[in-house]
């Protein structure tokens, strides 16, 4: 039966048509189909044609193509705006900005309803005899700007040239003869408005970067930044904030971002249009508006003077100076008076009501309060929801509440400074996670804003990029094909040839990342005495090391560098971090029994903590040619408290000398092998169910996945979702919007067999991905039991105090633990019943009273097998 099972799983993954349409969006081939379109071939090139008078950043895109197809093919192709008198030709434009469009509509050549009325929305399109003398054509149409953009892009992406060509320093791949395959393409509209990236915390990193290499944040940076975004089918940018300011450091920024197509917002702490740093030049005064209305109110002005003829989002209200809180308590009152207040300021400047033009209040932090007490703003205003900063979302809307004109955004992190610490070196964020909170987000109606705090920019390449197409099209990612997201985008850097192993190294260095962000690491953090769990993590990370070396070393040369950086890097940087604690923690308990090896040890640490900074030296002076030098300059090193060294330290290590030398270290490192194959056959011959986890040592441990039985209803089932959390995956029920269930006989659980020897209490330790009470507070709840008993309903997040939250992020998970009674040996069965959507199950520890700690807790128990 399970064979089946697994059968119909890929059948399904493969074959059914939102997944299948995956593998079959590719338009481009290199080779002539029946009615293909011949872009180049040979020698032969086909024009571009695109009408002068088209938006600015349609005609910088075109550009853009030119050059790809440059890099690709070897061969300048021709850019005008007049059609020849024959041959083929590809026709770029927007409707309503293109002569040529419209005849085509006219004529009856090209559907108008596919672009009229939609948003950037393309179609690549192929027609036969479009004008006189014309063999055939290519057409590329925008609905609007961005649709035409957004179409040119993804033309360059067909033909080879990654996004990421610049700042991943990704090859294009050499081809002679591009043919684009017959049929309209298309990636429809997106599902959410806007959606961009926000560039933070970005010193010392990005900013000693672009001062050696373009002198400030200046437009000759920010066009780079423009062209990812749009490449990546993004359209909206906060810009760098610490000590910058997008408007006032370069006048032509503003102006820049308005001609590429990128709506440009200011963060969460910068309202109408300022950057924060704006008020230390030229404040004057308290900020305060209890105080300072007046100098306040002048200076906003001039903010929506400079910005009024931009396309861009406002930010509203404000928090106090230095992205703190306003005031020890929510002033509702003042904080009302200010958006009424700028709101006006915004209808005086712009001339036109102030409803049309885009808005947004943050609900960031402690301004989440205010919301909670009752504080609104116009319905127009979009409510930019947020995560705890720790990729948590902390509130959702109603499902039931009334539709906001304005709708809702997110505001989510992939890094953070603050508490309880920062975690801004490389990469800690599983995609399984971004989709798991983003999609519930959408879900929620989620749908106006998606902004992602990126750091600075590198190394976020990857979730990046699928946050960015998340966000385009919610529903084509699911668990089941979220690993396809990862092996295609490994493809598109990379090619075919180790496209799968690439994939699985990112899968495994970002869960790996995730048990605890390596600025969280200590020489505590892995237990050195039970389950062998510090050894087996630094194995773990060493053999991926090894084998993404290996690949490493088979790659062509011209794909290392961007292979280093997006990859082996980061492999490589961890494997070693992580090794490097883990032999400080044995020198400490080496050398309290006075273990020879104890200066060994730390020795040990010594060379891991130099290989660290050969590593980084590396990565910024070798590779690409010290292209990236400074973008490792993040300490990560030696944390005493949430915000970062000065410089890295590395752990504290003791040594001893030849007198202290008492004797070996007790055998904490291996944990004693008892042949159990006659207990097994004993249990077997009594009609165990196989699969069932049989408790040796007094405790069991169970993969959430790994549940004996399934029970769905007709509206609601459970999904595994691979990959993700700390160990192996996670379990939770769809969809996210259901009500609240009270367990009954008929209602959704899991059950789970185990065998115990002995009778008596027990305790339950569940452990859950660390969502938040996004529920307005309320809180989420499950439900449990052990055969008959009633079940126990528990909410996991209802209330929690800041020490709580601070132990479920630095852990990256929330352990609810239960008691129950067994009155009988042998097989048991743990019910574990739905009560609340979005609770996301990723392990099961029972205790019957041998339980050790440990931080990931023990490894799967054996089960019974028939």
């Amino acid at each position: 039966m399970k064979r089946i099972l697994v059968f119909v799983f890929f059948f399904q993954l493969f074959f059914s048509p939102e997944i299948y349409s995956i593998y079959t969006e590719k338009y481009v081939s290199n080779g002539a189909q029946a009615n293909t379109f011949p872009l180049t071939v040979n020698k032969n090139t086909v024009p571009l044609i695109v009408n002068s008078e088209d938006f600015a950043g349609v005609l910088i895109a075109v550009e853009n193509l030119q050059k790809d197809i440059l890099a690709v093919t070897e061969k300048k192709v021709s850019l005008t705006n007049k059609l020849p008198s024959s041959g083929n030709v590809v026709i770029i434009g927007t409707l309503g900005k293109s002569p040529l469009i419209d005849q085509l509509i006219k004529a009856k050549k090209l559907d108008k309803s596919l672009l009229e009325g939609k948003k950037e929305k393309f179609i690549i399109q192929t027609i036969s005899k479009p004008f006189k003398g014309i063999e055939s054509a290519l057409l590329i149409a925008g609905s609007d700007k961005r649709g035409t953009i957004y179409g040119i892009y993804d033309l360059s992406e067909q033909i080879g040239v990654s996004p990421w060509y610049y700042w991943a320093d990704v090859p294009i791949k050499k081809l002679d003869n591009l043919y684009i395959l017959p049929g309209t393409h298309t990636d429809g509209e997106p599902a959410v408005e806007y959606r961009g990236i926000f560039i933070n915390d970005e010193a010392p990193a990005l900013s000693g970067w672009i001062q050696q290499n373009f002198g400030s944040f200046n437009h000759q940076f920010y066009e780079k930044v423009f062209e990812l975004i749009l490449r990546l089918k993004g359209n909206f940018l906060w810009p760098a904030m610490w000590g910058r300011a997008f408007y006032d450091d370069d006048p032509e920024n503003g102006t820049l971002a308005d001609k590429y197509g990128v709506v440009i917002g200011t963060s969460h702490h910068e309202p109408m249009g300022r950057a924060h740093d704006e008020w230390r030049r030229y404040g004057k005064g308290a900020w305060n508006y209890a105080a300072n209305p007046e100098v306040l109110d002048s200076f906003w002005k001039t903010g929506m003077e400079r910005m009024k003829n931009y396309e861009s989002i406002v930010t509203l209200a404000m928090r106090g100076d230095g992205d703190e809180p306003m005031s020890e308590e929510s002033n509702i009152a003042l904080l009302e008076k200010i958006v009424s207040n700028q709101r006006k300021i915004i209808g005086e400047v712009t001339g036109k009501p102030v409803e049309e033009t885009p808005q947004v209040w943050a609900l960031y932090k402690e301004v989440q309060e205010y919301y909670d007490k009752g504080m609104r703003v116009p319905d127009d205003v979009t409510l930019l929801l947020c995560d705890d900063n720790w990729g948590n979302v902390r509130k959702l809307p109603d499902l039931n509440a009334p539709a906001r004109k304005g709708g809702y955004g997110m505001y989510y992190h992939f890094d953070y400074v603050g508490g309880p610490r920062n975690y801004k070196w490389l990469n800690t964020n599983q995609i399984q996670r971004v989709w798991e909170q983003m999609s519930l987000s959408y879900d929620y109606g989620v749908k106006k804003i998606w902004i992602v705090n990126v750091g600075d920019i590198k190394p976020m390449e990857y979730p990046i990029e699928f946050f960015l197409d998340l966000a385009w099209n919610p529903k084509k990612w699911m668990p089941e094909n979220l690993s396809a997201h990862t092996r295609m985008w490994a493809e598109q850097q990379f090619g075919t040839r180790f496209a799968t192993e690439i994939a699985d190294f990112i899968t495994r260095y970002t869960k790996y990342n995730s048990r605890r962000k390596p600025e969280l690491l200590s020489p505590e953090t892995y237990s050195l005495t039970n389950y062998n769990e510090a050894d087996r993590i630094v194995n773990e990370y060493n053999n991926l090391a090894q084998e993404a070396e290996k690949i490493y070393n088979q790659l062509n040369p011209e794909y290392k560098d961007a292979y280093y950086q997006l990859v082996l890097f980061p492999v490589l940087a961890c494997a070693n971090l992580n090794e490097m604690y883990v032999n400080a923690g044995k020198n400490h308990l080496y050398a309290q029994y006075g273990s020879p090896e104890t200066n060994v040890l730390a020795q040990k640490v010594k060379d891991l903590f130099e290989k660290d900074s050969i590593l980084t030296h590396y990565y910024n002076h070798v590779m690409s040619d010290g292209k990236w030098n400074h973008m490792m300059d993040q300490t990560h090193i030696g944390y005493t408290y949430w915000q970062q060294p000065e410089k890295n330290v590395m752990p504290a290590v003791k040594t001893i000398t030849p007198e202290d030398i008492k004797g070996s270290v007790p055998m904490f490192f291996e944990e004693p092998k008892k042949d159990r194959t006659e207990v097994m056959k004993k249990i077997s011959s009594e009609n165990i169910p196989e699969g069932t986890f049989v408790g040796f040592d007094n405790y069991v441990s169970i993969e959430a996945e790994h549940f004996s039985k399934a029970i769905n209803t007709q509206d609601i089932f459970w999904k595994i979702i691979p990959d993700m959390g700390r160990t192996l995956s996670a379990v939770a029920a769809f969809p996210t919007t259901y009500s609240t269930l009270i367990p009954n006989g008929q209602s959704p659980r899991l059950e789970y067999n185990i065998y115990l020897f002995d009778v008596g209490e027990i305790e339950i330790t569940l452990y859950f991905s660390p969502t938040l009470n996004f529920n307005d507070n309320k809180g989420l709840k499950y439900a449990i039991s052990v055969n008959d008993e009633n079940s126990q309903i528990i909410n996991i997040n209802g209330k929690y105090t800041e020490n709580q939250w601070n132990e479920w992020v630095a852990n990256n998970i929330n352990k609810i633990t239960t008691k129950h009674r067994v009155e009988k040996t042998g097989l048991q069965t743990i019910r574990y019943w739905l009560v609340d959507p979005a609770v996301v199950l990723q392990k099961i520890v029972v205790n019957a009273g041998g339980l050790k700690p440990s931080y990931l807790g023990p490894m799967e128990s054996e089960r019974v097998k028939n």
